[in-house]
């Protein structure tokens, strides 16, 4: 069983998360007060994603060289410098829409560094039979904030405003950080490949290079990386796709808070995977239900199986996930994973990035105008994406070094 202070640590981070989330969505609130756009919310997002898309291999480097714990607490101070300069520009009635583009960039400087970090300072903190329970419980948190943060949000925002959510979010910064610098990290070996800090390019091309060694595990990192493509930019269509199906923007909610609920399953039935079961296996065999709900959620029109194949579609994402983060732990040694995360994670954001723009501009400019009757592009796009999936999953499933990593380590 995981340690208290493990506990504490995945606790007061989940927290933190849900208060970045309950600032985030009281900020999108006042912008779009002001403005009446919701372009806006969109390039906040952009311009977040931008420094971990083009620098987040570099930043692994970092996260091998420094402590974790330094790592940790520097990214989410930045994260709060930001947050909290943004709060003055509102609060100074002198606020400007790149003061929010701004902010949106700095903290993205500073959240690339705090995944890969957290994936690696949990590999010294966690046994190897406990590491599926710990990142289930990571991958819960997401959809626990995607629930909780918009409720909280909605019901404390008329009373407080802005400035009591973004004070909501330092209290659960300040509890985090306090977990973090009483944490038990455990020394922390230089680099095997470390040179002098005048080569930090070599250092990160030897990062490159032992993913270019070991072609199944580049492999599945790229397989990971084409089913962020595959997933996000469908995913993205729920609302309007739900609402053309279903007429009912209340409907809608409900038919979105089960796919919550299923991502929220999907992390806990990550703790509940055998030991002798395959990790690779396993979540393999979750994307093929991803797949086929892909085209049951596309082919349905009755809410109650758009909701049942949405619940299922989520449930192997952070399942996924959860075990491959798991397996990489495992397989990388310690001080190479902060290279090796931060490249997945960079992969992951161009993958997602390049599938909102693609998937928005496929269906807005081709697909729904030619359609026949609303929502007909977009169900189009959801069965293919099944389709693709299957395919795809299945081309890996049958190459051995690929499906056998584990028991080859």
């Amino acid at each position: 069983m995981p340690s208290a202070a493990v506990y504490r640590f995945i606790l007061t981070q989940a927290l933190s998360l849900i208060g970045s989330r309950m600032s985030a969505i009281a900020i999108g609130i006042r912008v779009f007060q002001e403005t009446g756009q919701a372009a806006p919310l969109l390039l906040v997002a952009f311009f977040n994603e931008l420094p971990p898309m083009l620098l987040g291999s570099a930043a692994g480097v970092l996260v091998d060289r420094w402590p974790r714990r330094r790592v940790l607490l520097l990214a989410d101070a930045g994260q709060a410098l930001g947050t909290l300069l943004l709060a003055f520009s509102f609060l100074s009635n002198d606020f400007q829409l790149w003061h929010l583009y701004a902010v949106a960039f700095f903290n993205g400087c500073f959240a690339m560094f705090q995944g890969p970090a957290q994936d690696a300072a949990l590999t010294h903190m966690v046994p190897e039979d406990q590491r599926d329970q710990v990142n289930g419980l990571r991958q819960m948190a997401f959809p626990l904030a995607g629930i909780i943060a918009p409720a909280l949000t909605g019901l404390l925002y008329p009373l407080v405003n802005i400035s009591g959510i973004i004070l909501i979010d330092m209290i659960t910064f300040l509890l985090a950080v306090l977990v973090i610098a009483r944490l038990p990290f455990p020394s922390q070996a230089a680099p095997s490949d470390a040179v002098p800090s005048s080569h930090f390019w070599t250092e990160l091309r030897q990062g490159l290079a032992y993913l270019g060694e070991r072609r199944a595990l580049l492999g599945l990192i790229l397989y990971f990386t084409a089913l962020n493509f595959l997933l996000n930019g469908p995913l993205e269509l729920a609302l309007p796709y739900l609402i053309r199906i279903t007429g009912s923007e209340t409907l809608s909610g409900l038919i979105l808070a089960a796919m919550n609920g299923g991502a929220l399953a999907g992390g806990m039935l990550v703790t509940l995977r055998r030991k002798g079961w395959s990790r690779v296996h396993v979540f393999l065999s979750g994307f093929l239900l991803t797949g086929f709900m892909f085209i049951a959620y596309g082919w349905s029109c009755h809410p109650l199986l758009l909701a049942l194949s949405l619940f299922l579609l989520m449930i192997p994402l952070p399942l996924g996930w959860g075990l491959f983060t798991s397996l990489l732990q495992g397989i990388v040694p310690p001080e190479k994973q902060g290279r090796i995360f931060s490249v997945m994670a960079q992969l992951g954001y161009l993958a997602s990035t390049t599938s909102f723009l693609l998937t928005g501009a496929l269906v807005d400019q081709r697909l729904e105008p030619a359609a026949a009757t609303p929502g007909a592009g977009m169900s189009l796009v959801l069965i293919v994406t099944g389709v693709v999936i299957l395919l795809f999953t299945l081309l890996v499933a049958a190459i051995p070094a690929l499906r056998q990593i584990e028991s080859r380590q």
